[in-house]
Parts: C-alpha cells; structure tokens; sequence
C-alpha cells in the first residue's frame, strides 16, 4: 500500500504518524467491469484509491440518454463527492468501464481524522482544489472548443484509453454522437 501513500504525499507531504492511523481504514476489492462503486439514488459512504482501471461518472436525462462527465484511470480517488459532503443521495453514479483495483474507505472514519492530523485535512483540501480546478477547465472546454479540439484534449489527457473502452463512451464524455467522433477520426488519420 506504498503506492498510496506515495499519492498522497505527492499532493501534499503525508507523516508517518498520520499514514499509519489512515492506513488500516483502506479495504481493497476488484470492481468488474460494469459495476458500480456508486449508485444512483443512494447514499455515499465511501470513497476510494483508484489503483488500476478506469471508471465512468455520469448522469442518464430524463428520457434515459445517459452522459459520461468524468472519466478516472488509476492512480487516482474516487467518489461522490457530493453525496458524501452533503448526506444527501448521489446524482451521478460512478461504473466501472474496466476491471479495477480499489482501496475504498470509509469518508465519516476518514473525516473524524481532519482535526487531529493536519497533513490529512491539507491533502483533503488541495484534492478538493483540484477537482474545482478540473472541472472548470472541463466546462470551458466544452463551451469554448470544438470537438476536433475536446478529442485532441481528451486523447492527451487519457493516453490510449480509447483503445479499452467502447467509443460510444467516449462520444458522450465529449458531448457528439459516436459517428460524429468516426468523421473526426477519419478526418484525422487521413491529414497524419
């Protein structure tokens, strides 16, 4: 579980002391691929290490056309964090697309540590930071580039993803349908 640790410290130095109380909190699990880490509609209670794999968050409108906005490939957290900052039932259920290793704990056991180990809250923080940070950048990318754009950001972003999860995936993460993305491909490999 060095691995995690060293994510961690990476975002932020992390102390022995601190590593060895959080340490014993993380369960690892495999989520095949399909399966949810977090459902619609109900309450989130962990979040997760996400050590390998890649994940899918999205939302499903009303007639049941489900949206990607958020792809997770390992290393990376996990979770709904919304859900679990407010108690209130999560929105956007997190799939797995891929099989996935994961060390998932328990955000309430995670919280109560805030207060005594300071480099834990500090990490919690600077992750918080990121994702606002991501997810403004990602809402400007989809106001202001086109999709030729998004699909170069998004091919940079996830280095070979595309070859091992189904382009549908994809098209929705990048707000076209799937024949929009084969015109953009084809447009591509045709001027390199």
């Amino acid at each position: 579980m060095e691995f995690i640790r060293n994510f961690f410290s990476a975002i932020s130095p992390l102390s022995d002391e601190t590593w060895e109380e959080i340490k014993p909190l993380f369960t690892y699990r495999k989520l095949a691929p399909q399966e949810f880490f977090v459902k619609e509609n109900s309450y989130a209670r962990e979040l997760a290490f996400l050590g390998k794999g890649c994940v899918r968050a999205f939302f499903t409108n009303a007639s049941g056309k489900e949206y990607n906005k958020q792809f997770f490939v390992g290393p990376r957290l996990i979770g709904a964090y919304t859900s679990l900052l407010t108690g209130e039932k999560n929105l956007i259920p997190q799939q797995a697309l891929t099989e996935c290793d994961i060390w998932a704990v328990k955000y309430k056991e995670l919280e109560k540590l805030f207060d005594r180990f300071h480099d834990l809250e500090r990490i919690a923080r600077k992750i918080a930071e990121y994702y606002f940070l991501e997810k403004e950048r990602k809402e400007l990318e989809m106001a202001l580039k086109d999709a030729t754009q998004r699909y170069a950001i998004f091919q940079a972003q996830f280095p070979g993803l595309e070859q091992e999860i189904p382009q549908y995936h994809i098209a929705s993460y990048l707000s076209i349908s799937p024949t929009q993305l084969s015109r953009i491909r084809a447009n591509l490999n045709k001027s390199s």
